[in-house]
């Protein structure tokens, strides 16, 4: 199925797309030594994206802690495999990856999934500041305004739930959520970061760094494709593109990508070949750190790519284990509260 999408929007662009002969110019007009800067501002995204993670797992999981760049390493294979592979798969191969620095300790997958919600949360708040940003700055398509909307929703969701999950113990308190209750109810732990001031604040100074640099990432990769718009047209591109990949159809979302990028640009007077050429780069020195020092981290760590798969699918099975667990556990305290009662 993803591979028949992609195919779809590749024909699309080429059926209904520009003119290739703008695009071929304007990759020759690129201005290398801003796309080096953006690769650089990249590469200190993810870092301190990273060290936010690190952040969250030290606060939920008791000590001996993982080393930093044991969970760095992690972290980066999670890029590799969001890259290259359909899905969200990245998230649970990262717990994966990082659950082989961990042997010997008992129950920490759950945990550490839970960690890894607790950090994609923490993105809430970056992202609600730049969105706010954006809205009071720069020229937004009622389209566009739309889908940041609905994005903006589902998020603040996601933060709220975990906050909510991250303060309550009690197990009944979430019967409705059924099968799924007992997964959160285990992840929970990976949400006690929600718990600390300290932590919560030091999580979220690292994910704000983390989406500065890129953001600045974006406005050097415009630079280096000649379009000089001032930076709130950078945060535009920036918020649609995660809005297009909250979703990932098809790996990359290549083609989807290209059109958030370049149709809300034809409002500054950027064509839409140039604003596609643009979609085209910015992507690839996207791609080219999360592939790059994925696959770099991927060697370190002694695995392929075939072996990446294998991990996340015994991530996702030791997590419906788990699952399975904890529906039993409360099936029999059922069982006894009815007898006793």
């Amino acid at each position: 199925m993803p591979v028949a999408l992609l195919a779809v929007a590749i024909g699309l662009l080429a059926w209904r797309g520009p003119d290739p002969g703008p695009i071929r110019d304007a990759f020759r007009a690129v201005k290398w030594e801003w796309v080096a800067a953006a690769v650089g501002l990249n590469l200190l995204s993810v870092l301190a994206r990273a060290v936010a993670w690190d952040t969250a797992i030290r606060q939920s999981i008791p000590p001996p802690h993982p080393r930093f760049r044991s969970v760095f390493s992690a972290f980066a294979v999670g890029l590799f495999a969001n890259a290259v592979l359909p899905g969200r798969v990245g998230e649970l191969a990262r717990v994966g990856v990082l659950r082989r620095r961990m042997v010997g300790r008992e129950g920490t997958t759950a945990t550490l999934v839970g960690s890894v919600f607790a950090h994609r949360m923490f993105d809430v708040f970056p992202a609600a500041t730049l969105v706010i940003w954006v809205l009071l700055t720069a020229k937004i398509p009622d389209w566009a305004l739309t889908s940041i909307v609905i994005a903006m929703v589902v998020g603040v969701g996601l933060l709220l739930t975990g906050f909510v999950l991250a303060r309550r113990g009690h197990r009944r308190e979430m019967e409705e959520l059924g099968r799924i209750r007992a997964l959160l109810v285990r992840a929970r732990e990976g949400l006690a970061i929600m718990r600390s001031a300290t932590a919560t604040a030091t999580a979220a100074a690292f994910q704000y760094a983390g989406w500065l640099c890129q953001l600045f990432a974006v406005w050097a990769a415009m630079e280096a494709f000649d379009i000089h718009l001032p930076l709130s047209a950078a945060g535009l591109v920036l918020v649609l593109m995660n809005v297009a990949t909250i979703f990932p159809l098809w790996p990359g979302n290549v083609g989807l990508v290209q059109a958030a990028v370049a149709l809300p640009l034809v409002n500054y007077g950027v064509g839409k070949a140039h604003g596609i050429a643009f979609g085209i780069g910015l992507q690839a020195i996207e791609a080219s750190v999360g592939v790059g020092v994925g696959l770099f981290f991927l060697a370190r760590e002694g695995l392929s790519y075939a072996m990446l798969r294998d991990i996340d699918d015994e991530a996702e099975a030791v997590v419906e284990e788990l699952v399975d667990e904890e529906v039993a556990a409360e099936a029999g305290a059922d069982a006894r509260t009815r007898v006793t009662g």
